[in-house]
């Protein structure tokens, strides 16, 4: 029965980043159309620059990964799961996707439960952390980067703010209200600060899992910028980078399956926020979107199925 199974799980891993990204191309297509435009003149150097420093993403991630634990994790398993886990983010919307991949990574290389779901929650905040602080740090720098007037009208905006704050709330309110989802959170949250003290004792892992952190962000707004570039956007640099970020953060309020239609949504208005015209943030963001996402999706689907059927995840 196992071999039926697991031949059923690489067909799925195979058959469904194939079906998003028909439905993808469906919905899109008049973005698509206008976009892929800009790109046939593209500089295809600054393209396969922003293949690298994806590449290179995917390194900064398993740095992060292998800092949130003590143990150490085998590098070369660690990496190609975080490279397959691109795929199944396209399955569970927020990172379920990738998080449930190194969960089983995890447990594999036999860390106990508790303990792997820490680490897991560890390095969402440690990178959530990091991309935020960089964002205000660079907000700060340069107050002029975004111009969202006109662009998020405040009859939306305020509505949002409430929506976020009574979500917030209704969350601390049901883990203050149920005993045991308040045991459950309290015996977790202990567990996670025990490890996180004894994670920052240790100093190579405390760089790891910040310099990972940090440099994931950083190398996926170098792609954006790589890909603006090679579509001569006139833009700043500099600009663009914050444009991501914003983007990054805001996409994150509305979880999708791999980002699909909130990423690119957000990418698109933070451009022009940048200074970008439509058209060319169009071509950005499709140009961005298929280094990032969709090259590498078959083979990052295939490379989850070689790993399931080795019982590596």
């Amino acid at each position: 029965m196992a071999l039926p199974r697991m031949q059923f799980l690489r067909r799925i891993a195979c058959l469904v980043p194939i079906t998003v990204i028909g439905v993808w191309v469906v919905l899109n297509w008049p973005v698509i159309a206008s976009g892929g435009r800009g790109l046939l003149t593209a500089n295809r150097y600054w393209l396969l620059a922003a293949l690298a420093v994806t590449g290179l993403g995917w390194v900064a991630v398993s740095f992060a990964r292998q800092g949130a634990v003590l143990e150490p994790l085998p590098a070369a398993r660690l990496f190609a799961t975080q490279f397959a886990s691109g795929a199944a983010n396209h399955v569970l919307p927020a990172g379920l996707g990738a998080g449930a991949v190194n969960l089983r990574f995890l447990r594999g290389c036999g860390i106990p439960l508790t303990q792997s779901s820490a680490a897991l929650a560890l390095y969402l905040l440690a990178e959530a952390a990091a991309r935020v602080v960089l964002l205000l740090t660079l907000l700060t720098a340069y107050p002029g980067a975004l111009r969202l007037d006109g662009l998020v009208p405040k009859t939306v905006a305020l509505p949002l703010v409430w929506a976020a704050g009574g979500l917030v709330c209704t969350a601390v309110l049901a883990v203050v209200a149920v005993r045991p989802l308040r045991r459950v959170i309290g015996t977790f949250l202990g567990t996670a600060l025990t490890d996180a003290r004894a994670l920052h004792a240790r100093p190579a892992r405390a760089l790891a899992l910040w310099g990972g952190s940090l440099a994931f962000p950083v190398l996926q707004a170098a792609g954006l910028v790589a890909v603006a570039l090679a579509v001569d956007v006139p833009v700043p640099v500099i600009h663009v980078a914050i444009a991501y970020l914003a983007a990054s953060v805001a996409a994150a309020a509305v979880p999708t399956p791999g980002g699909i239609g909130s990423v690119d949504a957000t990418l698109v208005v933070a451009l022009v926020a940048a200074g970008a015209p439509v058209t060319a943030a169009g071509s950005v963001v499709l140009g961005y979107r298929i280094i990032t996402v969709w090259l590498p999706l078959i083979p990052g689907a295939l490379v989850l199925g070689a790993l399931v059927r080795s019982k590596v995840v």
